[in-house]
């Protein structure tokens, strides 16, 4: 007992010593330390939210004044999501100016491959590679007044071979186009005209399509925002719920039934 209140002593004059250091550890949250919340934190405990939020960063480290979404981070969270019976659904909501092809491909492609129910939301902006993953979802919804950018893949720094790099980058943007006729409702031939129209904007080549022009060209499923998103996302648990009684939704305990 002696040996207790010694130790609790000591711990308490550490404590009192360091204590700046301890409450500022103690006080960061998942959100401030990884970019992202923990499942446990949702009210309901079977829907996962992900962030695409910033530049989505590949394999070179970007300066740290940008917003980044490392795909190192959110492909294990992705692998977690399949994987837990906690789990039930991946709401996804984006707000990316684009980034790394290869990484982004790579989340979108995860993405479709997951067997959970999937929405997505963009709101603000889900330009560039970040279109492939927000039509990654089973459903797709966009914000009244946000956009979506479609551009040529380009290149940024030296270029040795410029014949050798064109055709790379004219097979790495075929890769793109063709994830994102599969898994929207566009066609090759709208997508391919979007993407190289040159009367839109001043310096670059592409198309800017805002809210409704993305649900009428077949990019996103529905105008809508986060309340929708949940609602339809819930439908299609309840939905796979009927089909796989095994899920975490239909574990949970009914009033009245005993299980």
């Amino acid at each position: 007992m002696e040996t207790r209140s010694a130790y609790d002593a000591v711990m308490k004059a550490g404590a009192a010593d360091g204590g700046d250091a301890q409450e500022a550890k103690e006080s960061s949250s998942p959100v401030e330390s990884f970019g992202a919340g923990e499942p446990a934190a949702v009210v309901t405990g079977d829907i996962y939210c992900l962030t695409v939020i910033g530049q989505i960063e590949g394999h070179m480290v970007l300066p740290p004044q940008n917003k980044t979404t490392k795909y190192e981070h959110v492909i294990p969270q992705l692998v977690a999501v399949e994987e837990s019976d906690k789990i039930d659904g991946l709401l996804i909501i984006l707000n990316t100016v684009g980034g790394d092809v290869e990484a982004g491909l790579a989340i979108a492609e995860l993405v479709a491959s997951m067997s959970k129910p999937k929405v997505s939301v963009v709101l603000g902006g889900g330009h560039s590679i970040g279109v492939p993953i927000a039509v990654a979802a089973d459903y797709t919804f966009i914000a009244e007044s946000a956009s979506m950018t479609i551009h040529p893949i380009r290149l940024n720094g030296l270029v040795i071979g410029v014949q050798q790099s064109f055709e790379y980058l004219e097979k790495m943007q075929d890769r793109v186009i063709r994830f994102v006729v599969e898994h929207s409702r566009i066609s090759e031939d709208m997508f391919r005209h979007l993407m190289l129209n040159t009367g839109e904007m001043a310096k670059d080549i592409g198309t800017t399509v805002v809210g409704r022009d993305a649900v009428k060209y077949g990019l996103c499923d529905e105008v809508g925002g986060l309340g929708q998103a949940m609602k339809k996302l819930k439908d299609l648990i309840r939905e796979r719920r009927e089909i796989r009684p095994n899920s975490a939704l239909a574990r949970v305990p009914q009033p009245g039934v005993i299980q």
